[in-house]
C-alpha cells in the first residue's frame, strides 16, 4: 500500500521565507498549497500544472480566502496535515506619520490572518493530527525605531501560537518560529560586517527557516514539541552590544 503524502498549506509563499518553506516541503515529498496576492509572482515561483502543488491567489486578510484555500487543498489532495502561517508585511514610519489604516493593514496581514487560517484549518488539522507553525520575528522581543505596527503584530503571533497550542492540543501541535535577519534577496551584496556581527558568523538564509519549519511539521520527529517559540537569529538576541571608546 503506497504511503500517503502529507499535505501543507503555506501563506505568503510567492517569495522569501514562504517560498523556501514551500519548496523545501515539496522536495521532501509533501503536497503543498501556496497562498499569496495576485501579482506577487506566485505563478513564476511554482508551476500551476505540477501535480503536487495548488496555487491560491488572494489577500490573507479576508476570511473567505482562508476558507477557500483550505477547501482547495483538501479538494485536491484529500487532507491537510500542516499549516504554515508566514504571510507578513512591514510598514516602517515614524509613529506620528503612521495612519490607522496602515496600522490595521499590518496587524491584519501578520496577525489576524494567522487567526483566520488557523480557524479555517482546525477541522482538517484535527482529523490529521497535524501541526501549525506561525512565523513571527525577533522584533517581538527587541525593536528598531519606527516599527510599532510590525513589532506589535509579531508579538501577537508569538502569543497566539501558544494560545492555540493549548486550545487545539493534543490533536494539533502549534509552534512559532521567530527569525532574525534573513536575507531574502541579495545575499551576495551583504558586507563583511553584516555577517561578522552575528555570533554564528553569517546572516541567515530562507533555507535556515525552512529546515526548522519542516521539522516542526513532522510529527514523528517533533511530536513532543508544542507551544514553543524558536528564535532563529544566529545568536543576535543573546549578544550584548556596547559602545566602545
Amino acid at each position: 500500500m503506497p504511503k500517503v503524502k502529507p499535505v501543507a498549506l503555506v501563506t505568503g509563499g510567492a517569495n522569501g521565507i514562504g517560498r523556501a518553506v514551500a519548496r523545501h516541503l515539496l522536495g521532501a515529498g509533501w503536497c503543498v498549497g501556496v497562498v499569496d496576492l495576485p501579482g506577487s509572482g506566485l505563478r513564476r515561483s511554482f508551476s500551476a500544472r505540477a501535480r503536487n502543488v495548488v496555487l491560491i491567489e488572494g489577500d490573507v486578510r479576508e476570511q473567505e480566502i482562508a476558507a477557500r484555500a483550505v477547501t482547495a487543498v483538501v479538494k485536491r489532495f484529500g487532507r491537510l496535515d500542516g499549516l504554515v502561517s508566514n504571510a507578513g508585511i512591514m510598514i516602517r514610519k515614524p509613529l506620528r506619520q503612521l495612519t490607522l489604516a496602515e496600522w490595521h493593514r499590518v496587524l491584519d496581514t501578520n496577525l489576524t490572518a494567522t487567526f483566520l487560517f488557523a480557524r479555517a484549518a482546525e477541522k482538517e488539522l484535527r482529523k490529521a493530527r497535524g501541526a501549525i507553525v506561525t512565523i513571527a520575528s525577533t522584533r517581538a522581543r527587541m525593536s528598531e525605531s519606527n516599527t510599532e505596527s510590525y513589532s506589535a503584530s509579531k508579538g501577537g503571533v508569538v502569543a497566539l501560537a501558544h494560545a492555540l497550542s493549548i486550545s487545539l492540543g493534543p490533536r494539533v501541535r502549534v509552534n512559532c518560529v521567530s527569525p532574525g535577519w534573513i536575507e531574502t534577496k541579495k545575499y551576495t551584496a551583504l558586507r563583511y560586517k553584516d555577517h561578522a556581527q552575528h555570533p554564528v558568523g553569517r546572516v541567515g538564509k530562507p533555507a535556515d527557516i525552512a529546515e526548522i519549519v519542516a521539522w516542526l511539521l513532522d510529527r514523528e520527529r517533533s511530536g513532543f514539541v508544542t507551544g514553543a517559540d524558536f528564535v532563529i537569529d544566529g545568536g543576535m538576541t543573546r549578544k550584548m552590544i556596547y559602545e566602545e571608546d
